[in-house]
């Protein structure tokens, strides 16, 4: 019996570890890697660009809450695949990078592709290891567990193509077991029970931190226990359903304001919640973070005092039996400000979804979307994850589709990196979608519809996934929300554009495209059509309901192109970032 090539040990040693979905983009020599792990069962889900794959890999990772896996070959192929590695670390995803590499004898010489990707990785990753022949499993199921347990992020191993093709020995690979779970010290649980009690005006803010720890269930016994309203993150949209009564996202800012004891749960203060500092927050208010990773705590204005190390599950149930007996008054000052400006802002919105003009505008597109959707999948149901990119498309619309399931959305997440969009909604697909998905969420295990909400800018950035829906038989629904710029477009009008466009090629210095212009509604719808899905092109309410409705039903990917406002005299800017500075202490007279 022949000796196994390397390509097959490694193949054996994912399928010892569990793996179930490799992302990638082969070429030789991992081309052997891919075709063994095939072979013994594991689906592998190649990519039009390794950027997309280690995205879609970093998402997968979430999902489950175990590593996912990309495959890719050495040189640009690991450069390409580097954004995954950001994307993973910023937002602590647990991604397992497999890249080939020139064979170990050529290193120095000029070999095809050849990169130091050890050094260039290592200071990105958690661990960087290029094995030999007699320690791939070794390597692969260290590299795997070091992503995982702690705090979640990337790791990375090198495969010269001379241990891909050479003759190694059969290994057994050592199964890595779920992580350990941390509890808190009881005295400082009693602590921050007692903070809490005492608090005038308390806050929970749920990250996505609580969804990957897959927290949902001893947190929401939390909230109905206690009665405490509850902030969620972008993406921790859903560990409680948006429905919940304590919910107080529609009264964000006033939230955040006036809380002064907030128990943060898997989520970090940097810009996404405003660091935890002022003029957006309380001044005096007590941060308590529970994180996993004893480096967040203390980190901007947290309080390091109060802070803990510990999986969210098991603190927040030691946290439920402290509290016990006890309930916030919820006919406090505090909760009437925060449902005084939930109902101005609800009304708010709500005028804004009615707003009737052509082209419409994003709140009337997101108004029809949601009603249509909602009428064919339930939100209760949790059959729609949404997956949404782009600075306008993503911030809007984060707050117009309510979830009610953990894990249900995706977005640009820490990072804020554009172009992850259909990496994630292939992601998606395979972790619930696939033969015995390896994620959960929601009532049963339905065929989930997963929906992408798109900047045209965003979409631009791997449109070319599309045709890897198609080839794998992927239902996915994509909306383009089309006003032919970054951010905003230059003119309502295709004879003005044209104009500008002139004046742009002819370099003029005034008169010509921003910067930010993009093409005059562009046929993006056509890119499924090409790939055996199917596109719309839609610009009236009624267009956009119907190809809503189709586009649900169907089997194949489809894209569905939004025609809206430009929003050529609005100023460029992305709402997250409008945070004031703080305000000036006034010096003391002597």
């Amino acid at each position: 019996m022949a000796a196994p090539t390397g390509a097959a040990l490694i193949g054996r040693a994912l399928q010892q570890l569990g793996v179930k979905v490799v992302f990638g983009l082969v070429g030789i020599p991992v081309v052997q890697i891919a075709e063994e792990a095939i072979g013994l069962g594991i689906r592998f889900i190649a990519f039009r660009n390794e950027q997309a794959a280690s995205y879609a890999a970093t998402a997968y990772g979430y999902l489950t809450g175990r590593p996912g896996v990309c495959l890719v070959v050495g040189g640009p192929g690991v450069l390409h695949a580097m954004a995954g590695i950001g994307n993973a670390s910023a937002n602590a995803f647990p991604l397992l990078l497999l890249a080939g590499s020139s064979e170990a004898h050529l290193v120095t010489k000029g070999a095809f592709q050849e990169l130091d990707a050890i050094s260039l990785l290592t200071p990105h990753v958690k661990i960087a290891v290029r094995p030999s022949l007699d320690s791939i499993p070794q390597s692969i199921t260290t590299a795997y567990r070091t992503s995982w347990y702690g705090r979640g992020g990337p790791a990375f191993v090198d495969l010269p193509a001379d241990v891909i093709q050479g003759e190694g020995e059969e290994n057994s690979t050592q199964i890595v077991p779920v992580p350990p779970r941390a509890a808190s010290d009881p005295v400082k649980i009693q602590l921050i029970s007692t903070l809490l009690k005492s608090a005038k005006s308390p806050l929970v803010i749920i990250g996505k931190g609580a969804a990957y720890a897959k927290a949902e269930s001893a947190i929401r016994k939390l909230i109905d226990q206690t009665g405490i309203p509850f902030l969620p993150t972008p993406m921790g949209k859903g560990v409680l359903p948006d429905s919940h009564p304590s919910n107080t996202a529609s009264a964000r800012s006033a939230a955040l304001k006036g809380a002064d004891v907030v128990l943060v749960l898997g989520a970090r203060l940097n810009w996404i919640l405003h660091y935890g500092e002022e003029p957006k927050w309380n001044p005096a208010a007590k941060i308590i973070q529970v994180d996993i990773s004893a480096e967040e705590l203390g980190r901007n204005n947290g309080d390091p005092s109060l802070g803990v190390v510990g999986d969210i599950n098991v603190v927040t149930n030691q946290l439920l039996y402290s509290l016990s007996g006890w309930k916030y008054d919820t006919s406090s000052p505090f909760i009437t400000t925060l449902k005084a400006s939930e109902a101005r802002n609800e009304a708010t919105a709500a005028k804004a979804a009615k707003v009737d003009k052509s082209p419409m505008t994003y709140a009337r597109t997101f108004s029809i979307i949601k009603e249509t959707l909602h009428r064919l999948s339930p939100p209760e149901n949790g059959g729609i994850v949404y997956v949404s990119e782009g600075a306008n498309t993503m911030d809007i619309s984060r707050s117009i589709f309510p979830v009610h399931h953990p894990r249900l959305r995706l977005d640009a997440g820490t990072h804020a990196t554009m172009g992850v969009g259909l990496g994630y909604a292939i992601a998606a697909h395979c972790a619930y979608n696939l033969p015995s998905p390896e994620a959960v969420s929601g009532p049963g295990t339905a065929h989930k519809k997963i929906v992408c909400l798109e900047g045209d800018s965003a979409f631009g950035f791997s449109l070319a996934e599309v045709e890897t829906m198609a080839r794998y038989g992927m239902d996915i629904l994509i909306f383009v929300i089309n006003n032919s710029g970054v951010y905003n477009g230059d003119s309502e009008d295709s004879d003005a554009w044209l104009e500008m466009q002139k004046q742009t090629i002819a370099g003029s210095e005034k008169g010509g495209l921003r910067s930010s212009s993009l093409g005059w509604e562009v046929g993006y719808e056509k890119i499924a059509e090409m790939c055996g899905g199917k596109g719309y092109l839609v610009r009236t309410p009624d267009e956009l309901a119907r190809a809503t409705e189709e586009g649900f039903e169907a089997k194949v990917p489809v894209v569905v192109n939004v025609i809206i406002e430009s929003g050529k005299a609005q100023k460029l800017e992305f709402a997250w970032q409008n945070t004031t500075k703080k305000p000036k202490k006034k010096e003391t007279k002597l």
